[in-house]
């Protein structure tokens, strides 16, 4: 087994990428709104939001447990709409020596498709893979999709 780690999954989402890319960029304080079943709220920090360098700190439910991320954006990419987040606080620290969420929405037909890479390095090799995250990711992309198309 090894410490680093490294989950994708796809969606297909009926919302443009432009618009997902959007959400995940430079309207963060919304997605307690658009996400409600698994983002409590986001605290900006540091920083401006919607900018490289914010720091932020996510509450949500995971694993039944009201819990926090403090996350920094590491990078926004909105010619290929991308956006990267590196985990510096919180309940995945407990785990892992370092985590990313990558988000990145490509345009498909008339929605888009949506892949999510989790990168991790666990703090030991007997730790579990970060599924459940993963899930997790596709459960809110679901959520902030079903908000978009409705707007």
């Amino acid at each position: 087994m090894s410490l680093f780690g490294k989950l994708d999954a796809e969606i297909e989402i009926k919302a443009s990428a432009y618009k997902f890319h959007e959400v995940n960029s430079k309207r963060l304080p919304e997605v307690s709104k658009l996400g409600p079943n698994f983002i409590q709220s986001v605290d900006l920090v540091e920083g401006e939001w919607g900018k490289e360098g914010s720091v932020m700190c996510w509450y949500f439910i995971f694993d039944g447990k009201a819990v926090m991320s403090k996350e920094k954006i590491e990078a926004i990419d909105d010619k290929n709409l991308s956006v990267t987040f590196k985990v510096i606080g919180g309940i995945l620290m407990e785990w892992y020596k370092s985590f990313k969420f990558i988000v990145q929405a490509s345009p498909k037909g008339e929605g888009s498709l949506v892949r999510w890479t989790l990168e991790y390095e666990k703090l030991n090799v007997d730790d579990p893979e970060s599924n459940t995250m993963l899930e997790f990711t596709i459960g809110i992309t679901k959520d902030i999709d079903a908000h978009l198309t409705h707007e």
